[in-house]
């Protein structure tokens, strides 16, 4: 049985459209990763859910009601729903015990006493009894996330948001905020969670969503996205690819330029200067190859396009140039080359996965850096 169901959900800023159309159904028990680059929507997106922000167009339904029906009662649904933000949102004015029990006993009829009960055991989880008289500015990070999160527990939600809860923390006391989420996994409860922990998300995720364009941009299990993403953004994030291009439309082009752009370009991402060399080499002969042999006059159509992964170190390179059919390496892979072409050499000494491929006058080279 679906917990939520989401159709066609809108959202602009301005002129800025952050959800373009989302849909989405959740299913009892399921646990959802979203992921993707800043700016993406992922935030924007829960707080949709809670009519935090309001909708442009699009309907959400919470166990079956429509919570963006005219004249529904927000508050009865949200009472379904936790929320675990970055910034904990404690009450400062409060002190623990009392951020727990004031939300169970003034919207949901219990007891103080039966509150309390609940509230001790719940702090008993997170390790943290000792701390249900204090006041969140003696709390760590850590420990105010644990305490936000127990807060949504009192509530007995049939779903648990999670808007990125480690943002915002210390890196050592992130350990122990997703230790609670983990805990929290073997509950069957319903859990959305925005995370840019990956290893995390792979872990605890039933499926990811990756957002990009607005959109829900692809889907999958964990070992879908994770190992085997089948589309370009989405390799891109995952692989945490970065990439320089440099187009060249004329034979008198800037070479110093391109060279210079490289440089920045290894710099900015930490190769060293040997790779860098060899990477400045190899698309300085690369090009010349393809203006010596493949453009035809003064017709000229090349562009470069770098590709670094920052996830195992990779560099790419991929040249596409309009004109005859060439390849540098016009035998196969791995065997000897024209001795007598040095451009082709250098191409053949310090490449990889070389491949070439001509169709519709254009010839595509792709190739890793060895």
């Amino acid at each position: 049985m679906s917990v939520i169901e989401v159709r066609g959900l809108k959202k602009s800023f301005g002129a800025f459209e952050v959800l373009r159309g989302i849909d989405l159904t959740v299913e009892a028990g399921e646990r959802i990763a979203i992921i993707g680059g800043s700016g993406c929507g992922k935030s924007v997106f829960l707080r949709c859910l809670e009519l935090l922000e309001i909708p442009d167009a699009g309907k959400i339904f919470i166990d079956g009601e429509e919570l963006t029906a005219p004249d529904v009662d927000i508050d009865r649904i949200r009472r379904s729903m936790g929320m675990v933000w970055q910034n904990f949102n404690l009450f400062t004015h409060m002190n623990v015990m009392e951020n727990l029990t004031v939300a169970p006993t003034k919207l949901l009829g219990m007891t103080t006493d039966a509150a309390r009960e609940k509230a001790m055991g719940l702090l008993a989880q997170v390790g943290l009894t000792s701390k249900a008289e204090a006041y969140p500015e003696f709390l760590s990070g850590g420990q105010k996330q644990r305490i936000a999160i127990c807060r949504s527990l009192m509530m007995n939600p049939k779903v648990i948001l999670f808007d990125e809860p480690t943002s915002a923390l210390d890196p050592t006391m992130v350990g122990e905020v997703l230790a609670v989420i983990r805990m929290l996994t073997k509950q069957d409860l319903t859990m959305i969670i925005v995370t840019h922990e990956m290893n995390f998300a792979r872990e605890v995720a039933d499926r990811i969503l990756f957002f990009a364009d607005g959109v829900i941009y692809e889907q999958g299990t964990p070992a879908e996205i994770f190992d085997a993403p089948k589309l370009p953004k989405t390799v891109a994030f995952i692989h945490k690819q970065k990439y320089f291009s440099f187009d060249i439309d004329e034979r008198a082009f800037d070479l110093p330029k391109m060279q210079g752009g490289i440089q920045a370009f290894a710099e900015k991402y930490g190769l060293n200067a040997r790779r860098t060399n060899r990477l400045q080499l190899c698309c300085e002969e690369l090009i010349y190859e393809m203006l010596d042999h493949a453009c035809e006059g003064d017709a000229v159509k090349i562009s470069l396009d770098v590709t670094y992964s920052e996830a195992d170190g990779t560099v790419a390179i991929k040249c596409t140039c309009a004109g005859k059919s060439y390849n540098p390496l016009d035998k196969t892979f791995g065997e000897d080359v024209d001795e007598d072409n040095l451009g082709a050499m250098i191409l053949h000494n310090l490449s990889q996965d070389y491949s070439h491929e001509y169709s519709g006058g254009v010839n595509k080279i792709t190739f890793s850096l060895a």
